[in-house]
């Protein structure tokens, strides 16, 4: 079955693709909300600002496919800076409404200045698994996976967090909720777990 990459200019989507072909998965990158609709499996990637990133979806009529997506119970998953849009809302540069598909905000880290540690938070860090979303099959604790990100996201729902990270103090990693699967790092760029788990959300 074919996984639909969306295209709204903020993302490095070949490596998306290139890593799900990798794991003999079908993968199309799509731009336009008629695609959505017909997605099977939907991928929202994403690197940049959040106001940015979320103005681009509604300007070109991406949000109500991506939200009938969801409602539909057909698998989501969310990379990054598509994670963090799933929320109320962001303070990236003020304050800014997100997707509202998961209830709470997306923050910077506060740690460089409490801890002395860089934000951006960069590199390879381990996940705590605190309950096994569907991502999550067959992978050991403290599997390491790849971070591009200076903000993290703050459920008002504890449940929705499938994984921690440890950054100076803990922040949330990956969130599961139903069909709607997010990670704040990169699969794509966290090779032998990262591959996994996309052969994970591929199988669904």
């Amino acid at each position: 079955m074919s996984i639909c990459i969306l295209d709204y200019g903020m993302a490095n989507l070949r490596s998306v693709q290139k890593a799900f072909e990798h794991v003999g998965a079908s993968a199309h990158i799509i731009s336009r909300p008629e695609q959505i609709d017909r997605a099977e499996k939907f991928v929202l990637p994403g690197v940049g600002a959040f106001q940015d990133a979320v103005r681009t979806l509604r300007d070109n009529n991406l949000v109500e496919p991506i939200l009938r997506h969801i409602e539909k119970g057909k698998p989501f998953l969310g990379i990054c800076l598509g994670l963090q849009m799933l929320f109320d809302v962001g303070y990236e540069d003020g304050e800014h409404k997100g997707l509202g598909v998961i209830a709470g905000k997306c923050i910077r880290f506060d740690v460089d200045q409490t801890m002395d540690l860089k934000v951006p938070h960069m590199g390879w860090n381990q996940l705590n698994i605190e309950k096994r979303s569907p991502l999550m099959k067959d992978l050991a604790d403290n599997s390491s996976v790849y971070f591009v990100h200076g903000y993290h996201v703050v459920p008002k729902d504890d449940s929705v967090i499938a994984t921690t990270t440890d950054y100076g103090r803990p922040f949330v990693s990956s969130i599961w909720r139903d069909n709607v699967m997010a990670t704040q790092f990169h699969p794509e760029k966290s090779q032998k777990v990262g591959l996994q788990i996309l052969a994970n959300f591929a199988t669904l």
